[in-house]
């Protein structure tokens, strides 16, 4: 059962409460980016020119997980897709229904947007999200191959 928790788009007042979950989402990735990545990422939310979007779970004045996501072209449809890049979710609420509310803000903020889909990725060895995921989504079997350029 989710415990109270209330979905929001991040406003500016928000960044001192979005940078520990930005932060720990990171660290369960095994990964760091330097100051000014995760400044300018902020700093995009917050400007309505960018494709980039951030809601935050709230349960009551704390801030429990994020959803960032990107609005972006497809060659497949007219309408835009829309990227879910970023899911986060404090261990003590996991397994609440936090994360579904989550998917399903970007849903709805997507299709009022009107994009054709949302998709995501996630690493093979997230068991947990990976349940969640296959409740709520399809996987359409396609394999991500990446080359880094800098």
């Amino acid at each position: 059962m989710t415990p109270h928790v209330q979905i929001k788009p991040a406003t500016a007042a928000d960044h001192d409460q979005w940078l520990p979950l930005w932060q720990a989402y990171l660290t369960f990735y095994n990964t760091e980016l330097p100051a000014e990545v995760s400044e300018s990422t902020w700093q995009r939310f917050l400007d309505p020119a960018e494709p980039t979007q951030l809601a935050i779970a709230w349960q009551g004045d704390k801030a429990v997980g994020i959803v960032q996501f990107i609005y972006h072209r497809s060659n497949w449809s007219i309408g835009n897709s829309c990227y879910l890049q970023d899911l986060f979710v404090s261990p003590e609420i996991r397994g609440t229904g936090a994360g579904r509310l989550l998917i399903e803000h970007v849903y709805a903020t997507a299709r009022d947007n009107h994009c054709a889909k949302v998709h995501w990725l996630t690493h093979e060895t997230n068991a947990t999200a990976i349940q969640l995921y296959e409740r709520i989504a399809e996987r359409p079997g396609f394999i991500q191959f990446r080359k880094a350029l800098s």
